[in-house]
């Protein structure tokens, strides 16, 4: 279960939304806690000045009047303001009068406040657990006249716990895992119908696959939609039809061969027991037999021959030569190898190669081809009908047509026939034009065809005048 991609599609979708969530509430926590302080800060200082200035004109007022402190009423204060007031400094007013906690200098940046400058700081209070943010302000007494400012005699404190900053905090963070528990349930709900979208389609594909493993390619691909999962199920069921296609073609090969390795060895050994038992005694009908040995013989050869072709080009094991080759001389050997069966045949056979140019490429093997190809038109093209070949030459390229009066070939056969053992009835190897192809790619060139149902086919060969480099 927990290997599933149905479990861990989800799985690591919540994870992500759980991880992002108190990255979240962490970054947020901190921004809070940092807005939190810093609007109390901004609090305590103005709170600061106004007691400060408070405090200055009591003590002013309490010493013109003879009086030893001023009238301060700290714990109204207190209690008017949420803040703890402390007193720091010279104790010309003792903090029992004025009702102020007195806090040691060194409690706070002494220097700092000597210099009328506002402090910033935390602090614990002695015989208390509890940690304040507090703010320091000067106390200077104005000068005769009131415009000159006093050397400063202390710091009036103004504090706050802390526990009450975290208080809002705390209350964010509810407020932030509650809504990562709703976004999880949000997230829950698209995890399950997203898994279900991504994993059904995959989990059938993996279903089918094991079929097509067993050898049953008529699998029931499911339909899915435009996406990379849809294009996966499209591709799969064109991968199963190929297998299919591929698996009937190696059984027609297999029947193929057998029949066409039957055939020949057949006749060979009809005639070879005939002459070993004495059968035949006349000395041509000897002679006769052993013309069928031997062309049947040659049979077999070109058979195994293809077969072993068609391996080494597949196993990119295939060598090219590279001579001298005269087009117009190699093109009317082939023709003159056709030319009894032509006769035979009454198929109106020619040829228009009188010249031909000299270019460097493996001969045999453009003989091969030129030869598959003659031979195939031969196959197709009805008694009495026109076989022609030629050869061209025309910016660079040259170009041998073998043109037939056959049935034609029907535009979705006509990448077909170039597959190995494939034929359109059934007879043959149908190794022939797939050879041609390949050699023809070997020797840096192209084989394209023309073709019209009813109207006969014509196969053109391309070869570069010049090698390729």
């Amino acid at each position: 279960m927990f290997s599933s991609l149905r479990f861990r599609l989800p799985a690591f979708f919540l994870a992500g939304v759980v991880i992002a969530g108190l990255i979240s509430i962490a970054v947020a926590g901190r921004l809070f806690q940092q807005h939190i302080r810093s609007q109390n800060l901004s609090q305590l200082k103005r709170e600061a000045r106004g007691l400060t200035e408070l405090y200055a004109q009591q003590a002013i007022r309490s010493s013109d009047e003879g009086r030893s402190a001023p009238d301060f009423a700290a714990a109204e204060l207190e209690k008017a303001t949420g803040a703890r007031l402390f007193y720091v400094g010279v104790p010309i007013f003792p903090g029992q009068a004025s009702g102020l906690r007195e806090l040691p200098q060194s409690s706070v940046d002494w220097d700092a406040l000597q210099d009328g400058r506002v402090i910033t700081f935390d602090f614990t209070p002695s015989g208390e657990h509890k940690s304040f943010l507090a703010v320091g302000q000067p106390l200077q007494l104005s000068g005769a006249g009131g415009d000159k400012k006093s050397p400063t005699f202390g710091a009036l404190i103004v504090a706050k716990p802390k526990t009450d900053l975290t208080h809002g905090w705390l209350s964010l963070v509810e407020l932030l895992f509650v809504a990562i528990g709703i976004g999880l349930v949000v997230s829950t709900v698209l995890a399950w119908y997203l898994s279900r979208r991504i994993a059904n389609p995959v989990l059938a594909l993996a279903k089918a696959a094991d079929e097509v493993a067993e050898g049953r390619y008529d699998v029931d691909v499911p339909k899915a939609g435009g996406d990379e999962v849809g294009h996966l199920a499209e591709r799969f069921k064109q991968m199963a039809s190929r297998l299919a296609e591929a698996e009937e073609q190696e059984r027609n090969f297999l029947m193929s061969v057998s029949h066409e390795l039957r055939t020949p060895l057949t006749a060979i050994r009809g005639h070879a027991d005939a002459l070993r038992e004495g059968v035949v005694e006349d000395p041509d009908l000897r002679a006769a037999s052993l013309d069928v040995i031997g062309a049947e013989a040659d049979r077999l050869e070109r058979l195994v021959g293809d077969v072993l072709d068609l391996a080494k080009l597949d196993a990119h094991r295939f060598t090219v030569l590279k001579e001298e080759v005269d087009m117009g001389r190699l093109v009317d050997q082939v023709y003159v190898a056709f030319g009894e069966e032509a006769r035979r045949r009454g198929i109106d056979y020619g040829c228009d190669a009188h010249t031909g140019p000299v270019i460097v490429t493996d001969g045999d093997r453009v003989f091969q081809i030129v030869s598959n190809l003659v031979s195939n038109a031969f196959r197709w093209t009805p008694d009495g009908g026109r076989v022609s070949l030629a050869l061209a030459q025309d910016n660079g390229t040259i170009s041998v047509s073998v043109a037939d009066t056959g049935p034609g070939i029907r535009p979705a056969e006509q990448e077909r026939i170039f597959r190995p053992f494939w034929s359109r009835d059934g007879g043959g190897t149908g190794l022939g034009l797939a050879i041609a192809r390949e050699l023809a790619v070997a020797l840096g060139g192209r084989i394209e065809l023309d073709s019209e149902p009813g109207e006969g086919s014509r196969f053109d060969l391309l070869l570069p005048a010049t090698p390729p480099s």
